[in-house]
């Protein structure tokens, strides 16, 4: 029998994931530990940067009607899904970053990138510095109280950011989970550092491709 995969991150992105991996014939457990609510705030005059840095397709969902007044710039993302976002809202994408957002902020400065607007979550790994002009938050992931917990023992738990492996193993360190049942498919390596240790396996995809995590967790669930 195939063992259960645990989605973790907070919707719409939970139900889109689950369904993924419901649609090859396995068992998608939803458990979204963080619900993703959208921040004020203000556009800033386009033209004074040459260039949009995204992390996440949250930006995109979440950044309202502020986002219109920036399509003038080319956008810079981490992982197909956040281009995808990105395209989907008017925006060119320029570069799609397969690694981190340290890599990405590399790239584009080697693509001759000066100054970057880093529309981003409140909790974020990247500040401002370098080429990176300004960081505006537009959305924050607030703890949600999962349901549920217990299913997670023997599952294969998809972590996909360092706030959600950080979070991972306090729910289940509470719950008193056996941390060597549960195999984990991180996003980085950041996120699997963040998760601890203990657990069964750790396993980091190469890239940041849509659906890499989908496929390395269904590698393993047989």
């Amino acid at each position: 029998m195939s063992r259960r995969i645990a989605v973790l991150r907070p919707e719409p992105g939970n139900r889109a994931t689950a369904s993924a991996i419901e649609a090859r014939g396995y068992d998608a457990i939803r458990i979204p530990l963080f619900e993703v609510r959208a921040l004020a705030w203000d556009a800033p005059d386009a033209g004074a940067f040459d260039a949009l840095i995204l992390t996440s397709a949250n930006a995109i969902r979440h950044g309202g009607p502020g986002l219109s007044a920036l399509l003038r710039l080319p956008v810079y993302a981490v992982g197909t899904a956040t281009a995808e976002a990105a395209r989907g809202a008017g925006f060119r994408v320029a570069c799609v970053g397969t690694e981190d957002a340290e890599a990405l902020v590399a790239a584009a400065e080697t693509a001759g990138i000066r100054r970057a607007l880093h529309l981003a979550g409140r909790e974020r790994t990247l500040e401002a510095g370098g080429i990176v002009a300004r960081v505006i938050p537009v959305y924050a992931s607030e703890p949600e109280a999962p349901q549920d917990v217990a299913r997670l023992a023997g599952s294969i738990a998809l972590v996909q950011s360092a706030r959600a492996g950080a979070r991972l193993g306090h729910i289940v360190d509470a719950a008193r989970i056996d941390r060597d049942g549960i195999l984990l498919v991180a996003v980085s390596a950041r996120a699997a550092e963040a998760a601890g240790q203990g657990w069964e396996r750790v396993v980091v995809p190469d890239d940041l491709r849509s659906g890499a995590l989908i496929e390395a967790a269904i590698a393993l669930a047989d």
